[in-house]
């Protein structure tokens, strides 16, 4: 699958073309050993300072009604603050909620500058007009190139690019000491544990393995794509490749635990997470929602791992991003597009991972912990759930492919099937 790499070119460009300019003009004024910048520069973006616009006394921005996400945010926009001299006003507003009324409030010039959303609703927000464009200047794109390249190019849309990711969630591998002492490295170790683990109601593996959400991963592991992309990263929903010869061979191998009786037909997270807590599984696969209940039940025995290799790559589970995305109406782009910079950088991703508890969509942050820092691991090669509306039409057709999978049925015959039902789907959306 082709991925998006529009804005990281972009930066490269840029970089090439400061190179050329800084060779072929006259460098007498350049800052050096013998003539220093000025102390009181305070721009990040200095070289060119001329552009920038006069400051604004006041940001706004609506973050989600969470205590921990409010509290972060205060402790973060106070440094923001500090820095710059402009005030920012929180608006508890819970994200769900905020596209509706920044439709209405927006053209009034009521909304904020700032709103906070999920990567995989940019299809509605693009149509409706609720976000600016970036006009991301050089010394923007050289620090957004410092965070996750799938999560940034999550929040763009046709080549378009709308927002600063924030936080990343993903899932990973749990496993239970006791069962599994160290953690398998690749697919094949973790298929070995498994067979030698499982007896009577004692489970090597499991995973909710007719749960596209969480078999992404193992079903496109060798190829299989849900849409093509282009080379701007904009998705070709008349593109699947959920029935492709990859994807086939992978669902043959995810028939094979169910053919081998590794995983029970039927299974869904009740059942899985039942067992597991239990001490009854040695391995599952899960999000970070779940270490609370199973840190309860298995204490000191819980360990999390990023999900394994398969022949050499590492599966890309998918991602959910949420991010910061410009109001189309603020009359202070680029200082809301700083903002979204500065709350969302390694400094201010810390801060929010240890108040809000949330994986940074910053590369550049460290995080100690022996539970999140494997989500973290995983996160960076973690791959957005499609951002456009056809993808609603992918979850059910798939879904039950991988029910019919898990009973015997022919692989390949069901999810040609299931892509034709989708392609059907999403015409009728096109009417």
């Amino acid at each position: 699958m082709l991925k998006s790499k529009s804005l990281f070119l972009s930066f490269m460009l840029l970089l090439v073309m400061s190179i050329v300019l800084v060779a072929c003009g006259d460098n007498g004024d350049e800052p050096n050993a013998a003539n220093p910048p000025a102390d009181d520069a305070t721009s990040p973006s200095d070289e060119t300072a001329g552009d920038i616009p006069e400051k604004p006394e006041v940001l706004s921005m609506w973050v989600n009604d969470e205590e921990a996400q409010i509290d972060a945010y205060e402790e973060i926009t106070a440094r923001f603050t500090e820095e710059y001299g402009i005030e920012v006003n929180i608006t508890p507003f819970s994200m769900v909620d905020q596209t509706e009324s920044l439709s209405l409030d927006g053209p009034q010039g009521l909304g904020p500058d700032l709103f906070f959303q999920p990567h995989d609703r940019m299809g509605g927000i693009h149509i409706e007009g609720l976000a600016a464009e970036l006009e991301l200047t050089e010394d923007q794109l050289a620090r957004l190139s410092e965070y996750s390249e799938e999560a940034v190019n999550s929040f763009s849309y046709e080549g378009i690019q709308y927002g600063i990711p924030a936080v990343v969630e993903t899932y990973g591998l749990f496993y239970n000491t006791d069962l599994v002492p160290e953690a398998p490295e690749t697919l094949e170790e973790l298929m070995t544990i498994a067979r030698e683990l499982t007896e009577g109601d004692q489970y090597g593996f499991l995973m909710e393995a007719t749960n596209f959400y969480f078999t992404y991963p193992f079903l496109t592991g060798t190829g299989g794509y849900v849409f093509a992309q282009d080379e701007t990263g904009a998705y070709d929903a008349n593109d699947i490749g959920l029935a492709n010869d990859a994807a086939v061979d992978a669902a043959n191998t995810i028939q094979s635990w169910f053919e081998e009786e590794l995983i029970p037909v039927g299974i869904d997270a009740e059942i899985l997470n039942g067992l597991f807590r239990q001490g009854k599984v040695g391995m599952v696969v899960s999000g970070p929602w779940s270490i609370p209940d199973y840190s309860e039940d298995l204490g000191d025995s819980l360990a999390v791992t990023p999900l394994p290799t398969w022949n050499g790559e590492p599966l890309n589970s998918f991602s959910g991003n949420k991010g910061w995305l410009v109001n189309y109406y603020t009359d202070h782009l680029y200082w809301a597009t700083e903002l979204a910079l500065f709350i969302t950088n390694a400094e201010s991703s810390k801060t929010y991972f240890e108040i809000a508890g949330e994986i940074p969509a910053h590369s550049g942050v460290e995080i100690n912990d022996e539970f999140m820092g494997a989500f973290f691991q995983q996160a960076q090669v973690a791959e957005p759930m499609p951002n456009i509306p056809e993808m609603s039409k992918v979850w059910q057709p798939i879904a039950e492919a991988l029910e019919f999978i898990s009973r015997g049925e022919d692989p390949a015959e069901v999810l040609e099937e299931a892509v034709e039902q989708i392609q059907s789907e999403i015409a009728i959306m096109g009417q």
